[in-house]
Order: structure tokens, then sequence, then C-alpha cells
């Protein structure tokens, strides 16, 4: 983490936009890692704001695979919050989808078929949750 944070020191947003958002990346890749291994939510708080600043610069307009990875990622950190938070669950599954949908679709117009069950596997996973989710609240 230390050298993530010091490499967003050197690599401003306003010297080197796309460098600073690589590095907010990879900054909420590692703390999903660290996220998938604690039970609470923090780390992956901290994943899903690091994936949310990159994506301030990533933009689909300016570079579309990138955006699309990166929602990609969020997507995944939010349907792990999704899954540990049965109180706000249901809002970052539902964020969650959106995210992959979003991904899909650049690797759609770019013509990547090979990701087309990765996704649709993916956004089943979800509404299954989302499912299982709304019975157990409607059970209590």
């Amino acid at each position: 983490m230390a050298a993530y944070r010091a490499a967003l020191e050197e690599q401003t947003r306003e010297r080197v936009p796309l460098a600073w958002a690589m590095t907010q990346t990879n900054l909420g890749s590692a703390f999903v890692r660290l996220g998938a291994r604690e039970s609470g939510t923090v780390r992956l708080e901290e994943a899903v704001a690091a994936y949310r600043a990159a994506l301030e610069e990533y933009t689909r307009e300016r570079v579309p695979l990138d955006w699309a990875t990166t929602q990609n990622n969020l997507g995944s950190a939010l349907w792990r919050l999704g899954e540990r938070d049965p109180n706000a669950g249901a809002n970052y599954l539902q964020e969650a989808r959106d995210s992959f949908q979003h991904a899909w679709a650049v690797y759609q117009d770019a013509g990547m078929s090979q990701y087309d069950s990765y996704f649709q596997q993916q956004l089943d996973n979800i509404e299954t949750l989302i499912l299982s989710q709304s019975d157990e609240r409607a059970e209590r």
C-alpha cells in the first residue's frame, strides 16, 4: 500500500492523469486482496473508492478498454461488499451488476466475444445473490 500511495504522490493526477488512474486501479486491486482475507468491509470500501477515482480519468471515451477493465474490477469489489453487508447488500449488488454490464458492453463493442460467458456468469451469479438476499429479508 505504501508503494502505491508514494506513487500517487509522485504521479499526480494533474501531471500524468492516466498513470495516476492506473495506480489507483492497482491500489484498488491491492485493497480487494486484503479485503478478501478480512471479515470486515473497510478494505473493500477503500477498493471501491480507488476504482471510482480511477474512473474519473479512465473514461469510456478516452480509454475504453481500461475503463471497462476498471468497471469489471469495481463490479467485483462491489459484489464482495454485497455479500458481506446484509443491510446495504442489495445496493452494492445492483451497482456491481451495472458495472459488469457497462464493462461487457465495451468488450462487445470491441468484438471481444470471448468474454461473453464470463460476464453472463457474473451477472447470473449476482442475480441469484440478489434474489437470495431478498428472500432472506422477506423471511425476517
